[in-house]
């Protein structure tokens, strides 16, 4: 950029025809300075004529340097949309008789965008044009291994609070020729340039190696309009007009019984069949609920929505459940059910689902660890402690609780479940066989599957930890609710544990399996679950980095399934199942594999996904399962949400909102579909239904939280300092 120099000055002084003064290193010299004061305290009287060629030197000079400063600005645009890291500084550089008497230097901060201003305290920028758009959220940075940020109030600029600078002339009545002012803009080019404008105060360091000269007609809206000629505030328009989109779309699949809301359609893809995508569905419904409590009333939150949810569904637990003749357990919460309008008894009617209707005829055991987890959540948002309190509610808490604190033969805390009870609600169960391939009994070949969803997942586990701990918190001691609160904190304290235990996996633990003996017995075994390390796949050993670690997808006798399992292990982290340092590996865990987990639309359900032989043994040829597909590593938007909320939790936002970049890029432009297929999640599913309810909740939740991480309580829970860990010594097996 050029500068001006005090040869220049006198060149542009000297056309129009003032004398010129000898330079000097002070504005004044030492003579001069001993007339001004000789002169101080007397009067001059006015000379017209001075004046008058003074201010016409003054505008020369305003004139000519607003045309290089023109010049300046219309050359520094095309650069700064080449290089994030340019920058555009503007110096304004005034001489004794311009000089004002003090000075205050304020910086503006805007993401990519900062303003470095000194300037007199009783002078103000001119706005009129600029306005802040902050919000009072605060900006999140990135801290491994720290605790979330607490909400902080930013303080607004000058800019919010339309001030204007006043003009020279007004000011040169009060200016001293001891002084001299600066003034220093910077503008850093960013993707990331925002609206949103926040104020600190710091002292700056003029630099004589940059500088140009501007004067007073400079504004700041030249320098925010030609960054937005070069479409950095694009993007971030058509982000506000997503979240628009989205908040509209997700009321208009609003489902009413009797005039009040009680529930979000699953889909409303308006191209394909409606088969049960038109019904609600309790797992679907918790992100719209989430979004409707943590958006604010102004805004348009609507926790009735939630309330009326929770007393619909648990009005349907009481209903009598039978598939064929066989009557389920009291406390099974629906998987779905659908307004109905019944024109001979000409009045709505609710129709459940409990499994009956469901692929594979699978009762849904994840249903009632929801509608615990959405109740706390409701409790912790609106502080109405009538509705966990209500004796129908407590019941219905206790019921569920039944079903799973029940006495059986297992020797686990774990909780055993059946495959397609969850999330995944197909087959993706398998197993190991010892084949004896020769007459000789000593050749045999093990063929391992992965376990998948059968047995011990992980998301059933975690949800089933996370459902005690929020049980724990609302259920009341009275009658038999004492004991009951008794066999959760015996029953927490042995899962947490298991957990923690059995199924961690990192470069250490891995190394370790890989060197387990097998046969062992006592309690002394080391090898507790008897695992094979031959069974361990191959592709395990490259995935696995050496900084980050999971929760592996099951554990049982013999068999491990190493797959990642997304839900399980953000689960762990909401819940604090996972230890704080296992919550900091997870996410080192998605950052090592972000090509792997996230690829070019978040996120994966399972890494990775079945093939071949494994693919057609496992899932018995499902079609809509195929490799990288619907549940068999397929990418689900809906997810994002489960994602953002772990990544604040430990202090890592910038992860969440790298993901959440990649969705805006074309979630809604590829109409909200359930999910992608592929590696990478290029490609739409072939299956998956356009407007799915939940991809655009889940969306909004993760908007929410980014913006306010004063959010996150609703939907997370602190680590309990309560819960001990038993202390357990083995020896070293042989």
């Amino acid at each position: 950029m050029s500068s001006f120099t005090s040869l220049n000055f006198l060149e542009v002084t000297n056309e129009a025809g003032a004398a010129p003064r000898p330079p000097s290193s002070t504005p004044f010299s030492e003579d001069s300075e001993k007339e001004v004061e000789a002169t101080s305290g007397k009067e001059v009287e006015p000379v017209d004529s001075l004046n008058l060629i003074g201010l016409q030197q003054k505008e020369e000079r305003t004139t000519l340097i607003e045309e290089q400063l023109s010049e300046t600005l219309e050359k520094e645009s095309d650069v700064v949309s080449e290089k994030s890291s340019d920058f555009i500084v503007f110096r304004k550089c005034k001489f004794a008789e311009n000089s004002l008497p003090s000075q205050e230097k304020n910086i503006f901060k805007d993401d990519g965008v900062s303003e470095y201003v000194e300037k007199p305290s009783s002078v103000s920028l001119e706005t009129d044009n600029v306005k802040s758009t902050h919000n009072g959220k605060p900006s999140l940075e990135s801290r491994e291994g720290g605790t979330p940020y607490t909400p902080k109030e930013k303080c607004q600029d000058s800019v919010g609070n339309g001030e204007s600078y006043t003009s020279q002339e007004e000011n040169e009545s009060t200016e001293k020729p001891e002084e001299k002012l600066k003034k220093t803009m910077r503008v850093q080019s960013n993707e990331n340039i925002s609206d949103n404008i926040s104020v600190a105060h710091t002292s700056l360091k003029s630099c004589a190696s940059v500088g140009t000269g501007f004067e007073k007609n400079f504004e700041l809206n030249s320098i925010l309009s030609a960054i937005r000629s070069n479409g950095f505030l694009k993007g971030r328009a058509e982000n506000g007009a997503m979240v628009e989109e989205a908040w509209e779309t997700l009321q208009k699949s609003y489902v009413y019984y009797k005039g009040k809301p009680v529930g979000t359609l699953a889909a409303m893809d308006p191209t394909a069949e409606a088969l049960n995508y038109n019904q609600v569905f309790v797992r679907d419904f918790v992100p719209s609920g989430l979004a409707c409590l943590m958006r604010s009333a102004s805004a348009g939150g609507d926790p009735v929505i939630v309330k009326n949810f929770l007393l619909k569904t648990l009005h349907l637990q009481g209903w009598e459940k039978r598939i064929d003749n066989f009557t389920l357990g009291e406390g099974v919460m629906p998987a779905s059910f659908k307004v109905l309008y019944d024109s001979h008894r000409q009045k709505e009617t609710l129709v459940a689902d409990f499994g009956g209707s469901a692929i594979g005829r699978v009762a849904p055991v994840d249903s009632g660890f929801w509608w615990i987890i959405l109740l706390r959540s409701y409790t912790k948002c609106t502080q109405d402690y009538t509705l966990s309190e209500m004796p129908e509610v407590q019941r219905g808490m206790k019921l569920i609780l039944n079903l799973c604190l029940s006495d059986g033969f297992d020797t686990f805390p774990t909780l055993l479940c059946a495959a397609g009870c969850s999330m995944i609600d197909r087959r993706m169960v398998s197993h190991s066989v010892i084949l004896n391939l020769s007459f000789d009994s000593s050749v045999l070949m093990c063929l391992h599957f992965e376990q998948g969803i059968y047995g011990y997942p992980i998301e059933i586990q975690a949800l089933f930890y996370f459902a005690l701990r929020c049980s724990r918190q609302m259920l009341k001691p009275e009658r038999d609710g004492k004991e009951l609160i008794e066999r959760i904190d015996k029953r927490i304290t042995a899962l947490s544990y298991h957990i923690q235990k059995y199924y961690w996996l990192d470069f250490t633990q891995l190394n370790n399996i890989y060197r387990y003996k097998t046969e062992e017995y006592s309690h002394t075994a080391v090898n507790k679950f008897n695992v094979i390390p031959e069974s361990i796949p191959d592709w395990v050993f490259d995935f696995m980095p050496l900084r980050g670690g999971y929760l592996i997808g099951n554990v049982s006798p013999a068999r491990m399934d190493f797959r990642w399992f997304l839900v399980g292990n953000c689960i762990a982290i909401l819940s604090s199942l996972a230890t704080p340092a296992q919550a900091t590996a997870i996410m080192d865990l998605i950052e090592e594999r972000w090509e792997d987990l996230i690829g070019e639309m978040p996120l994966k359900i399972v890494y990775p996904a079945l093939e071949g032989h494994d693919w057609r043994t496992v899932t018995g040829f499902d079609p809509k399962n195929t490799r990288w597909s619907y549940h068999n590593g397929g990418t689900w938007p809906a997810l994002i949400w489960l994602l953002t909320a772990a990544c604040i939790k430990t202090g890592r936002p910038q992860i969440a909102k790298r993901a959440i970049e990649l969705m805006e890029q074309r979630l809604s432009k590829n109409g909200w579909p359930e999910y992608y297929d592929g590696k990478a999640g290029r490609y739409v599913g072939k299956q998956a239904r356009k407007y799915q309810t939940w991809s655009i909740s889940g969306y909004l939740v993760a908007k929410l939280m980014i913006e306010n991480p004063a959010n996150l309580p609703i939907i997370s829970l602190e680590e309990d300092k309560r819960i001990f860990m038993p202390k357990l010594t083995r020896s070293i097996s042989f």
